[in-house]
């Protein structure tokens, strides 16, 4: 099937420049429609593109506007991986980013999580997947606490990962020439394959 997403053209930083800072509701009523086909519709485009070359992306989301400015001034976009586990992207001045996300979690697949991130087996995997990637420039965040849970030891060998009651890992794609190209499916598909040990850990232990 034909490719939909041809870029984002270089008018569309233009119009988020207009939205920067703390732009007036009639600024926002002015440049809505510009912010819709030239911010907003690409990104369709683009999940759209994703979702057929890669069926993790079918069960996907774009998001609309917000009352605040920062959703005028962030196009994001997810894909469900599993229940908490996505694919999230994000458009604004800086460019494109890219994140493997688990969030929103409630308290049992917190338990799930920390059980097997404890675990010798399963744990020592979802280290070595941390540490490749953030060799390969990804920013590993998330909600934490300030150390590791009472029930397991300080020293602990990966006391780090427990102190998590969320984890994302994050790419900054960056502001190019490329976005403004078919190039951005491409490479948002090369960094979902560098996620996916991440995003089938999380599923398998933590999202059932």
């Amino acid at each position: 099937m034909p490719r939909q997403f041809a870029g984002w053209d270089e008018s569309a930083f233009d119009v988020l420049l207009r939205l920067e800072g703390e732009p007036s509701q009639e600024v926002m009523r002015e440049i809505r429609k510009d912010r819709e086909r030239l911010v907003r519709q690409p990104m369709v485009s683009l999940l759209h593109d994703l979702a057929w070359a890669d069926p993790a992306f079918e069960d996907h989301s774009v998001w609309r506007y917000g009352k605040t400015s920062w959703w005028w001034q962030n196009q994001s976009a997810v894909a469900r991986i599993a229940r908490n586990v996505e694919i999230g992207l994000r458009f604004n001045l800086d460019g494109l980013q890219v994140q493997g996300a688990w969030w929103y979690a409630d308290s049992d697949q917190i338990s799930r999580f920390r059980a097997a991130v404890a675990a010798e087996a399963s744990g020592s995997v979802l280290g070595d997947v941390v540490v490749e990637l953030r060799g390969k420039g990804f920013e590993i965040t998330g909600d934490l606490l300030k150390r590791a849970p009472r029930q397991y030891p300080t020293d602990h060998p990966r006391a780090a990962l427990l102190r998590h009651r969320s984890l994302l890992a994050v790419r900054y794609l960056g502001y190019d020439e490329w976005l403004q190209t078919p190039e951005v499916v491409d490479r948002v598909l090369a960094t979902h394959e560098e996620l996916r040990p991440l995003l089938s850990w999380l599923t398998d232990h933590v999202a059932a």
